[in-house]
């Protein structure tokens, strides 16, 4: 299996200064700062990073344990929010919140459960973060 990798660069202080990430296939490259990541200004952040690789790896292990299971999903789409917050002397990742909805013909709600539940536990981004509280909210549409 290939290794993964991403980089990032920061110049100048915590509060003033700036950085930028990007990620070793070339498919971004943004910029980050103090205001990205604690506030509301323009750019990225990591953890919204790892919201976007939370979401699409839940996704993608969503989508194959239906096939598996001979379910074919039409579509499969999902928004992960990663909190961050103050935690002690400093800040933490307190909980991730997984919002999906798919589009599953012949399948039944309670059938669905099992496997966005089996996703949400084995996806390896999920097993990644384990240390987190990870709630979901599943849902079919259509």
């Amino acid at each position: 299996m290939p290794v993964r990798k991403a980089n990032a660069a920061w110049e100048g202080t915590l509060k003033e200064g700036q950085g930028t990430v990007s990620l070793g296939s070339g498919a971004f490259e943004g910029k980050y700062s103090f205001g990205s990541r604690f506030e509301e200004n323009p750019g990225t952040n990591p953890e919204e990073l790892i919201a976007a690789a939370h979401a699409g790896c839940f996704t993608m292990a969503l989508n194959a344990g239906l096939g598996r299971g001979g379910h074919q999903a039409k579509r499969v789409a999902t928004t992960a929010k990663v909190h961050l917050e103050k935690v002690g002397e400093g800040f933490g990742i307190t909980r991730i919140e997984l919002d999906t909805e798919a589009e599953v013909p012949g399948i039944d709600d309670a059938t669905f459960q099992d496997f966005a539940k089996k996703a949400k536990e084995g996806c390896p981004v999920s097993k990644a973060l384990a240390a987190v509280e990870i709630t979901m909210n599943a849902r079919l549409v259509g």
